[in-house]
């Protein structure tokens, strides 16, 4: 399991490789509040192309970034989720309060 960072202007494009379950999820949220703190970020998008897996625990590390963003008055969004996780963000609601995006362009364009 890996995390990628890219900054796109004031959009902080957090790239998740692998798992993001219960044994990733202190490891994943840990690197993005670090991320956060060490850059000018407003937005930022989940990039879940190249996650596999997603349990509760990713639940979590989205909730608890989207409302860290939401205090600076910044958005959120989610790319490319695969069937198994878009249907877990749709049973946690997640869709009604994070928009989800086919690409990272036009996410990164409707902040």
């Amino acid at each position: 399991m890996q995390v990628k960072f890219t900054n796109r202007g004031s959009t902080l494009v957090i790239g998740i490789i692998g798992e993001l379950d219960h044994h990733s999820a202190e490891y994943i949220r840990d690197k993005i509040d670090a991320q956060m703190i060490k850059s000018t970020t407003k937005n930022i998008v989940f990039d879940f192309s190249k996650v596999g897996f997603m349990d509760s625990s990713g639940i979590g590390v989205i909730v608890g970034r989207y409302k860290n963003i939401s205090k600076l008055k910044g958005k959120a969004a989610i790319v490319n989720p695969n069937a198994q996780i878009k249907k877990i963000l749709e049973m946690a609601g997640i869709p009604k309060i994070i928009p989800l995006f086919n690409t990272v362009d036009d996410a990164v364009s409707s902040m």
